[in-house]
């Protein structure tokens, strides 16, 4: 009944977004830029699926989570850039109530089911390289797909419980988004009613999950480094190689989220620039990240574009 009342209080039909910038050749630039990003977030990471699909040889538990994350990454970003983009070439940067809504839950969506798959990602580079002969056993097919069901589950409860807090707050004034997207902190800052108690709880939520994962990833990563430490150069090589990719995709990625959803939500001034990382640069960076870096992808690459350069002769 209450959370009923609550709704009925808010008055507020649309939000308006700040955006990046309010100068329009800033904004023409600044479209060029992130069409550019956005285009190679979907052609880097449609790539990166395709070919772990096609060559049977990456159809291992590593790369079935690596064709995940590029999944997860297509849609992040699609969730906020293509609504950026359009708020460039308009001089009026609304968005609905419903529209903010659905965004929140599907960033918080993806970001959460993301931030586990990382997790798991470590999870499995700790069991191949410190235990090699069971890696199989252990990570088999059955295994990664309920793995893989339970990050989404996990990450779609967690977006449910942060919007059912955030809708059950009345918004009856104040509509300016001080973001180029809808989030959860900006947004119950207009709430006219007191926030703290949500402060805390999304604190407890999104940050705790954020800072949890990122130490799990730490001791990780932590194990496999001092097991390297007993491995033949070769195998000890490309095993850092793979875990170095691991660890800047995490730190970049779960930063953010420990920087923006483990404080009050009071604005700052850098909030904006580490927004743009974990929306478009992120997302762009790790197709980058795990093909430049990873041997096998890359002969991978190379056969399915020398398929197709045979099939066009």
């Amino acid at each position: 009944m209450e959370g009923f009342i609550l709704l009925n209080w808010t008055s507020v039909t649309e939000f308006v977004l700040v955006g990046l910038s309010n100068n329009p050749e800033t904004q023409q630039v600044l479209f060029a830029i992130f069409l550019v990003v956005y285009l190679l977030i979907l052609a880097g990471n449609l790539l990166i699926i395709i070919t772990i699909m096609l060559d049977q040889n990456l159809h291992t538990p590593m790369y079935f989570f690596l064709s995940n994350l590029s999944f997860i990454d297509i849609c992040h970003s699609t969730v906020t850039v293509p609504k950026m983009l359009a708020d460039f070439l308009s001089t009026e940067k609304t968005i609905s109530f419903g529209g903010c809504i659905a965004q929140m839950f599907f960033l918080h969506l993806f970001a959460c089911t993301e931030i586990f798959l990382l997790t798991v990602m470590a999870y499995d580079r700790y069991v191949a390289i410190c235990d090699p002969m069971h890696y199989l056993n252990v990570m088999n097919h059955k295994v990664c797909l309920l793995l893989a069901g339970t990050i989404w589950v996990g990450g779609t409860i967690h977006s449910l419980a942060l919007i059912g807090m955030t809708i059950r707050l009345p918004y009856c004034g104040p509509k300016v988004v001080d973001n180029f997207f809808c989030d959860v902190p900006p947004v119950i800052k207009l709430a006219c009613t007191d926030t703290y108690v949500i402060e805390v709880l999304i604190v407890s939520n999104s940050g705790l999950i954020s800072v949890v994962c990122f130490v799990v990833l730490v001791v990780s990563y932590g194990v496999i480094l001092a097991s390297l430490r007993t491995r033949l150069a070769a195998g000890q090589h490309k095993a850092l190689s793979t875990c170095a990719a691991h660890l800047t995709v995490v730190t970049l990625f779960l930063g953010h989220c420990i920087f923006i959803y483990s404080r009050p939500s009071t604005s700052f001034a850098e909030d904006k620039v580490v927004s743009v990382f974990f929306t478009a640069v992120t997302p762009l960076l790790n197709p980058i990240i795990y093909t430049l870096r990873n041997e096998d992808m890359k002969q991978a690459l190379n056969k399915l574009l020398g398929r197709k350069v045979e099939t066009e002769k």
